[in-house]
Parts: C-alpha cells; sequence; structure tokens
C-alpha cells in the first residue's frame, strides 16, 4: 500500500515540478519522496525537524527564511501532522514570493483508505486527514489561486500486491466516475497578491522603425535689386 502510494505521488510531483522556473526551492519532510528531483531550479532544499546530521534542519512553524523569498515550495504531507496546520500554511504563504508555487500532498478523509483507518489503522495514526475543500478555502483566505488538483489511489486498501494489482481497473474509473474518492490528493496553488501585475518582455516585431523626419524652415534668400 505504501509503495502504491508513494508512486503516484513521486509522479505527480515530478510533472508538476519539471517546467516550473525560479531559484529557490524548498521541500518541508516526508524525505520518502524525492519532491525536488525533476525541478531546474539551482537551489533545492529538503528541511527536516529536529537534529541531525543531513539536510536542512528548521522549525516548520518558524521557517528561516525572509518574506517573499522562495519560489517553490513542496508540502508532502506537511499539514497532517502539524500541531496547527492552518499556522503552518501562512508560514508558508509568508516565505513564498509572489506568483510562486505551492504544492501539497494530502490524505482524502471521503476515501476507503480513511475508513479503513478508523476499524483497523494502515497509516501513521499521529496525522490528521485534512479535507480537500476545507483546505482549498485554507488557500483562498491566504490569496492562493488553485492552478490544478487531482485524485489518486482508488485501489482498495489492501496490503497484498496481487489484490492491488486486481483492482488496477478502478485507477482507470475512478477519476470519470468517483472522482473525489481518491485515496490522496494534489494540489497546485499560486501566491497572488491583488493589485500587483507581472509585465513579461517586449516583444521585437521584427521591423525598426525609422527616425522621425525634422521638418526645418526653408530660408527664402530675397533679391532686393532692380
Amino acid at each position: 500500500m505504501g509503495r502504491y502510494l508513494l508512486d503516484w505521488e513521486q509522479r505527480c510531483l515530478d510533472e508538476a515540478v519539471v517546467d516550473l522556473f525560479g531559484f529557490h526551492a524548498l521541500q518541508l519532510g516526508w524525505p520518502q519522496l524525492a519532491g525536488l528531483r525533476a525541478s531546474r531550479m539551482p537551489q533545492r532544499w529538503l528541511a527536516l525537524q529536529g537534529e541531525g546530521q543531513a539536510a536542512l534542519h528548521c522549525d516548520f512553524d518558524d521557517l528561516p527564511f525572509e518574506n517573499d523569498s522562495l519560489d517553490l515550495l513542496v508540502l508532502p504531507h506537511t499539514l497532517e501532522f502539524a500541531p496547527d496546520p492552518h499556522h503552518r500554511l501562512r508560514e508558508a504563504a509568508r516565505v513564498l514570493r509572489p506568483e510562486g508555487r505551492l504544492l501539497l500532498l494530502g490524505l482524502n478523509p471521503a476515501s476507503l483508505w480513511a475508513l479503513r483507518q478508523k476499524v483497523s489503522p494502515c497509516l501513521p495514526q499521529a496525522g490528521e486527514f485534512i479535507g480537500y475543500w476545507r483546505l482549498r478555502d485554507w488557500l483562498r483566505l491566504l490569496s492562493f489561486e488553485i492552478g490544478q488538483a487531482r485524485f489518486g489511489c482508488y485501489r482498495p486498501p489492501v496490503n497484498r500486491e496481487a489484490w492491488l494489482a486486481r483492482g488496477a481497473f478502478m485507477d482507470r474509473l475512478g477519476p470519470t466516475w468517483w472522482p473525489v474518492f481518491g485515496a490522496v490528493y494534489f494540489i497546485e496553488a499560486i501566491k497572488r497578491v491583488h493589485g500587483m501585475r507581472l509585465i513579461g518582455l517586449a516583444k521585437p516585431n521584427g521591423r525598426r522603425r525609422a527616425a522621425p523626419a525634422v521638418a526645418l524652415p526653408s530660408r527664402t534668400h530675397r533679391n532686393d535689386s532692380p
């Protein structure tokens, strides 16, 4: 189940980051996913909480970055394990620059996986499922615009590989017949700043304008001789 879930999430992140341009990208937590491996941004960090010998270690609720300093921020299940997920989302919005991208992954409470979690836990119990529509409302309050969103992993939550393989048809039919009941969702959000408008480079039209002609007054030589 875990590999099946991670494979879908990895594909989503790879497709989303490959065409995003900028300089600074950060992934908060969940090192099982290489969320920035397909990114072309020159500065990429994986942040982990606590102390250790690898990556960047910091407090996810008090990030060591200036306001409007990051171009891309990846939150794979980062909000689900936060003591105050709304505060953590505000902190992410603070460090993200205008027009920057926020990529989020979350487990869907309206799914077969969530139902099994209540009866017979199969996922980490420390986290809290955050509903897709609830998270969209939070993002809108923070001036984010939803760029794209999708659900995935429609197969039943069983650990036997053979049974998972038999449910492959559900992944093909799920987006059409029961689109919002996938086990996991992916959201790409864009930080908007009201009253701000980005202007691109001027496009050359291939023709050079001629310099305007200047008409000089002519001098009339008057002949006063008889």
